[in-house]
């Protein structure tokens, strides 16, 4: 028997899913760096980089971001599913519809709220650090809610959110 390839879908997703990987262990990475050189400066050098500390704090907002698109492909944010647990199958698959299309909308919501605050941001001119406009910094917000809510609209038309929602306990 012959295996055959992937579907192009699959490998895009895959291939997706590897660039935010990639993507947050690198600013994590740069972002431990940056730190690390701004204490050796600070306590070896006398002074530090005037923009280090402006930056590692948006590279905390975008590791956060870019960790919960991340988290969001397998459905492992944070929730609160005591009852949901004890609920029969059907139910609990319903249930996770039903929590999946309020994630879906909700992130939809902060997705256009943060476009629109992007957009002002950008037209306000205001300048972060080192030159590097605010708006430019913030680009992430909008793009991760949208990311989520994308993912979780899927989940909701698909029907499932957790792998073992369409089993039976036994």
């Amino acid at each position: 028997m012959i295996n055959k390839p992937p579907p192009f879908s699959i490998r895009l997703i895959e291939f997706l899913q590897k660039i935010e990987d990639l993507l947050l262990i690198s600013l994590l990475l740069f972002m431990i760096f940056i730190a690390v050189l701004q204490i050796f400066l600070r306590n070896f050098m006398g002074s530090g980089i005037s923009w280090a500390d402006p930056l590692v704090r948006v590279l905390v907002l975008w590791i956060g971001l870019i960790g919960a698109m991340v988290a969001s492909r397998g459905n492992k944010h944070i929730s609160i599913d005591i009852i949901s647990r004890y609920l029969p199958w059907r139910i609990r698959k319903e249930t996770q519809r039903i929590t999946s299309l309020f994630t879906t909308i909700v992130c939809g919501i902060m997705a256009w709220v943060s476009i629109r605050f992007v957009l002002m941001e950008k037209a306000d001119g205001l300048i972060l650090f080192a030159g590097v406009p605010a708006w430019i910094c913030e680009i992430i917000i909008p793009f991760a809610f949208a990311v989520i809510s994308f993912r979780y609209l899927l989940f909701t038309l698909n029907g499932f959110t957790h792998p073992n929602v369409n089993k039976k306990k036994k």
